[in-house]
């Protein structure tokens, strides 16, 4: 790995924060941030409503292009996955892999996709079972209720999730190592400006665009993952908190995580990831033996099928004629949540890509992320539907009490080691919260570094802060409704983005199309002196 281990020099992180820090860049996106923490501060009410109104905006009319971008990213990394470009190598041809292929997942799967998971597993398919989606054809809290529930919490978490992180990161990783260019966002523009042309306006724009993309995201996440730890102590111990100590709280556990972003990828997230996985599958595991096994088993199989059958109906649906919004409360909110963490997503992917085959980075985020949410949400949405179905617990009193944070712990506490699970769960809470603040300063570090792969520990100290200022005053203006209409607006600007990677790569890599071609005719040559050759000649 690169070091840029200031120690070494005698430099102080503060001279080393001004020597990297891309000053344009990182101004800008502090600026804004910094605007946004005073203006949600001075009206917190009038400034949640505005988010509010402008997201139900986009929700009303402009559906159809999150879910058309979405698609068409999925057709592009299907053709990745299987085409011929995908033996390209994202280094060195025959490099090797700076990272295990388990490593490379669970850092990929931690930072990605994890926190959201934990927070929404127990209680979307709960949602749906109540609140059937339109394209079910089945009444509230009925069995085809449940199997079209567990059916929609795999379209949203299954193959979807992860596709807009290949998209960015395999070609920020192939530019940064075959070209030697940075690793930043504007370094999709190589094809078209070069790697020295990468510092023009246009770079700027485009690196300014997504540090605000990945603010959004970020303070999102955060926020979720905040909102479930605080509701997770509050319903087991009764202590409450009031908005001041969650802003500090929450201001407080980001800046505390952040601050073991310093230990960097190879001590500090490599290892953190692991221990997350580690302790997800446990808890999974545990739940699914202890928990209605056989339902799970039945509901999740007929789930599958439902899910494979109409997927295509469902990836295309935008929710025209529909008059509860349901689609944009969703899918929508769902895709534009990923899409703001993509810039972020991206460049974490390339950062752990080196030495990695195109098709390799695919199949991870399309098979891979899908093999390790899927039994998760069979799980955990079967539990649920179970625990409310059978009249075990009314789960959707607990979180109509309580909110939608809270639904994981009275479904742990209604099951056989009840008690074993309701304290693993918030362990993995706190791990996931850590591997966010972790991988996102990281990716805001080196966006507004010009690519650094080790941003100085002020830096990421910085976004930390901000970022965690900012998602506990969503939690207090508006909570988990704020925090959807905050992602679905951030996740707007980067279908731009989306669209310039995919351009990106198709140049670069046509390029190189008359190398696989002369490869693939030697392959089908006859070697000198064979069989076939001699057979040719007869």
């Amino acid at each position: 790995m690169r070091s840029e281990d200031s120690s070494r020099h005698g430099k102080s992180s503060v001279s080393r924060f001004v020597d990297e820090v891309d000053t344009t860049v990182f101004v800008s996106g502090f600026v804004l941030s910094l605007t946004a923490i005073v203006i949600f501060l001075t009206y917190p009410q009038s400034s949640v409503g505005a988010v509010l109104a402008i997201t139900d905006h986009i929700r009303s009319n402009y559906t159809w292009i999150y879910v058309v971008t979405m698609f068409l990213m999925l057709l592009f990394a299907l053709f990745l996955l299987f085409g011929k470009w995908g033996d390209i190598t994202l280094g060195k041809p025959a490099e090797d892999p700076e990272f295990t292929l388990f490593e490379f997942f669970a850092m990929m799967f931690s930072a990605g996709i994890a926190a959201g998971i934990v927070f929404w597993g127990p209680a979307e398919a709960l949602f749906h079972y109540d609140a059937v989606p339109p394209m079910i054809d089945a009444e509230s809290q009925m069995s085809a209720a449940a199997t079209g529930a567990v059916q929609y919490t795999l379209f949203h978490w299954g193959i979807y999730y992860l596709i807009p992180y290949t998209i960015i990161g395999i070609p920020i990783a192939f530019f940064s190592y075959r070209h030697e260019a940075p690793l930043r966002i504007s370094t999709l523009l190589v094809p078209f400006v070069g790697t020295d042309g990468l510092d023009n306006v246009w770079g700027k724009l485009l690196a300014i665009l997504a540090v605000l993309v990945t603010i959004g995201g970020i303070t999102t996440t955060l926020g979720f993952v905040g909102s479930q730890l605080l509701t997770g102590v509050q319903y087991t111990t009764g202590i409450t908190f009031g908005n001041t100590e969650t802003i500090l709280l929450i201001s407080g556990l980001t800046i505390v995580f952040t601050l073991s972003a310093v230990l960097g990828v190879e001590r500090g997230i490599r290892r953190l990831s692991l221990f997350n996985v580690i302790l997800f599958l446990i808890l999974g595991v545990l739940t699914f033996l202890v928990g209605p096994t056989n339902f799970i088993i039945n509901l999740g199989v007929q789930a599958t099928g439902g899910y494979i059958d109409d997927f295509f109906q469902m990836s295309l649906y935008t929710g025209m004629g529909e008059n509860d919004g349901w689609i944009g409360s969703w899918t929508v909110f769902y895709w534009a949540w990923v899409f703001s963490w993509a810039p972020f997503g991206g460049l974490f992917v390339a950062r752990i890509s080196r030495g990695r085959t195109v098709r390799e980075v695919a199949a991870a985020t399309i098979f891979g992320a899908t093999a390790g949410t899927l039994p998760w949400f069979y799980t955990m949405g079967g539990t649920a539907i179970w625990l409310q179905s059978s009249g075990r617990v009314n789960l959707l009193e607990e979180i109509s009490t309580h909110g939608v944070a809270i639904s994981g712990f009275p479904l742990f506490n209604a099951l056989p080691l009840g008690p074993l699970l309701v304290g693993l769960f918030p362990i993995l809470i706190i791990t996931f919260f850590l591997t966010s603040a972790d991988s996102s300063t990281l990716a805001l570090g080196m966006l507004t570094t010009g690519g650094k792969e080790s941003p100085s520990s002020l830096n990421r100290i910085i976004w930390g802060t901000l970022m965690g200022i900012l998602a506990s005053l969503l939690i207090v203006g508006g909570g988990v409704p704020a925090l959807r209409s905050l992602a679905i607006l951030s996740g707007l600007p980067f279908v731009v983005i989306a669209m310039l990677a995919i351009v990106a790569i198709s140049v670069e890599f046509r390029k190189l199309a008359p190398i696989f071609e002369r490869s693939a005719k030697e392959k089908r040559s006859p070697r000198p002196g064979s069989h076939e050759e001699s057979q040719r000649k007869d």
